[in-house]
């Protein structure tokens, strides 16, 4: 019998979602001394999509080996669905999709779906992983002749071929065009919505904003800020030293107006000047542009934006 991804039958996620999968104070270190994991704790939550983010280094490579069974930690317990996840009957409950995954180029995209649905016992039915990674009208070519995108494509629905209750997700967009990337994006929501949870690492921070429920951050082997991602960029505005109190705007324009004059106006926190164009981060924006305006009629190219979680993410990692 074939599991059918069928999003109407949804569990969203809530932060009383029960736990999945455990990383308890984990300690790893490697035989050359390198210390990856310095007691690390993460749970990941029924429904959820959690984007591990951190700087090349930072130790997220090892906890997705850990979780995956791929890895014994030095101390520290691992759980996945309350279980050892080496056992077997707990990896057929998991997906994976890796950066540098690969596959037998000489087989055809049809033939590598087969192969994999016939690994579980429900496998999701063809046609819907077909649709779900946007296969359709490629599935007779060969997985060597593919472009990157479509590559990443069909890893992508190998990797949803059991209708796993958890899914690793490294750097799945990496290749895809617009339309494709958004594509992607609308299934990995679509999973968390029908109860499925998704671990997710990427480079691209938009899309961890985007997509993530919950984000972490770690660096040097230790998680050193997680939450929402507005959490997470109200808690890199703090790093920054910008009171949280206020919501924080950056402001992009063009003006003569100097770098002293306007760290002098309330509520400017940081002015610089790149490119001819002047970026300024502002707790009381609306009183900030009603002065810039008045001191410089000229003003053009005027935006105003939150911050991105690019500058938080940079804030939090820089120490």
């Amino acid at each position: 019998m074939s599991a059918v991804l069928d999003p109407i039958q949804a569990t969203p996620f809530t932060t009383s979602s029960p736990a999945v999968a455990t990383l308890s104070h984990i300690t790893k270190r490697y035989a050359n001394g390198v210390l990856a994991l310095d007691d690390l704790s993460l749970t990941l939550h029924r429904g959820e999509i959690v984007a591990l983010l951190g700087p090349n280094g930072a130790g997220k490579s090892t906890a997705v080996k850990l979780l995956m069974g791929l890895s014994a930690p030095t101390s520290g317990a691992v759980r996945i669905f309350d279980a050892d996840p080496r056992h077997a009957a707990t990896r057929l409950r998991t997906g994976v999709m890796l950066q540098v995954g690969k596959a037998p180029e000489m087989l055809r995209v049809r033939e590598h779906i087969n192969i994999f649905r016939g690994y579980y016992p429900n496998p999701v039915p063809y046609a819907d992983l077909v649709r779900a990674a946007g296969l359709e009208g490629i599935e007779s070519r060969m997985f060597g002749q593919l472009s990157g995108g479509q590559k990443q494509r069909a890893l992508f629905a190998l990797a949803l071929a059991g209708d796993p209750d958890l899914v690793f997700l490294d750097e799945p967009t990496v290749g895809l065009d617009i339309e494709a990337r958004r594509g992607m994006w609308a299934e990995i929501r679509s999973l968390a919505a029908r109860g499925k949870t998704v671990l997710l690492t990427t480079h691209y921070l938009e899309e961890a904003d985007a997509l993530a429920h919950r984000i972490v951050v770690i660096n040097k082997g230790r998680v050193i800020c997680e939450g929402t991602p507005a959490e997470v960029k109200s808690l890199g505005a703090a790093t920054t030293g910008t009171s949280t109190s206020r919501t924080l705007k950056i402001i992009r324009c063009v003006t003569e107006v100097s770098n002293s004059t306007l760290l002098s106006i309330p509520g400017v926190t940081a002015a610089e000047l790149t490119a001819g164009v002047t970026v300024i981060s502002s707790t009381e924006p609306e009183r900030t542009l009603r002065e810039l305006l008045a001191l410089d009629q000229n003003l053009h190219s005027l935006e105003v934006q939150s911050p991105a979680l690019e500058d938080a993410f940079l804030a939090l990692t820089s120490n």
